[in-house]
Formats: structure tokens, sequence, C-alpha cells
């Protein structure tokens, strides 16, 4: 009985690394006409793990579906966006989890990717869930000061792992996407 219990435990946990997100809405700025929509609608298409990107002109506004069984790369997304000559003011991610306990100043990893929560309460994620991004360069630089100077750890100015991240076994200098739900 201890053999099957074990057995259903790893297979769970082995479920919520393997869990990945489905699609992302991406808010950009420096816009002004329907051309710079088109070259950042071309600019996310070339990123490997896209499979399609539906522009809200009005809004300045991209809804992501990614690729089934890719990982992703968030970066790329955010460098996409860039390339073009524009940048993100904000990005959500959306997934489907299956009993991913999340508390705030966690680090979970989910697909390659390690996630450090802010501003949540424990949790557990059942069904679909979307995650803001709160690093640098995924915000508006207002929104990033704020965040910034109400914390004193080092990963969330940087983006990467620091003594803070240790305590969860993260390499130091590993990336590190800071999100809220």
């Amino acid at each position: 009985m201890k053999k099957y219990l074990l057995i259903m435990i790893m297979a769970l946990l082995a479920m919520q690394a393997n869990s990945q997100f489905t699609k992302a809405t991406l808010q950009a700025t420096g816009l002004t006409c329907a051309m710079c929509s088109n070259a950042i609608n071309k600019a996310l298409m070339k990123v490997p793990f896209v499979e399609s990107v539906k522009s809200d002109i009005k809004n300045s506004a991209f809804a992501i579906v990614f690729k089934e069984g890719m990982e992703q790369n968030i970066d790329a997304l955010k460098n996409a966006v860039e390339d073009a000559g524009f940048a993100v003011g904000s990005l959500k991610l959306t997934g489907t989890f299956t009993d991913l306990k999340i508390a705030a100043d966690e680090h979970i990893k989910i697909g390659n990717s390690y996630f450090h929560f802010m501003s949540v309460s424990s949790q557990t994620l059942n069904g679909e869930s979307t995650f803001s991004v709160l690093d640098k360069n995924f915000i508006t630089a207002k929104q990033f000061k704020k965040i910034a100077s109400g914390n004193k750890m080092a990963c969330v100015e940087s983006g990467t792992a620091g003594d803070c991240c240790a305590k969860d076994g993260i390499t130091p200098g590993t990336r590190i996407y800071h999100v809220t739900i």
C-alpha cells in the first residue's frame, strides 16, 4: 500500500513539473498605428513556441496561443516585442494546473522556468489560472519601481536567483520570474 501511495505522489509531482502555459495576453506600449501592431504581430509569430497571435489594435493587446507540448521561454516574448521597436506594458500567462500549491515568496518550477509568487495567499490551484508577470520590462517602469521599492529581495530587482532563493534549492543566477495571481 505504501509503495502504491508513493507512486501516486510521484505521478502527481511529475504532472505539476510538466504543467505548461497554454496562452498569454500581452499589452504593448509605444504603438501609434495599425502598422505598429502588425510589426509586433509578425515578431511574435516568429517565436518558435507561438501557434497564433490575435491583435486587439484598440487596446494595444495581443492574445497569444502557445503550441501544445512545446517549452515556452517567457523572455522570448519580451524580446520579440522589443526587437519590433516597442515595449511590454503587461504580460499575463494562463495555464491549467492540478493541485499546484502556491504561497507568497514560494518558488515553483513550471516547465523549465522558476516562478516566484508575490502578494498571494496560500492556496492550491486547480483548473485554469492566470499569472501576471511582475518583472522589469514586463510591466511599466512606474509599476516596477513601486514593486521593487516595497521589496528587499535581490531577486526582484535582478530577475535572477539570489540568496533569498537558495532556501528552495535554486542555483544563484538562475532566471526567476516574479508573478502574482
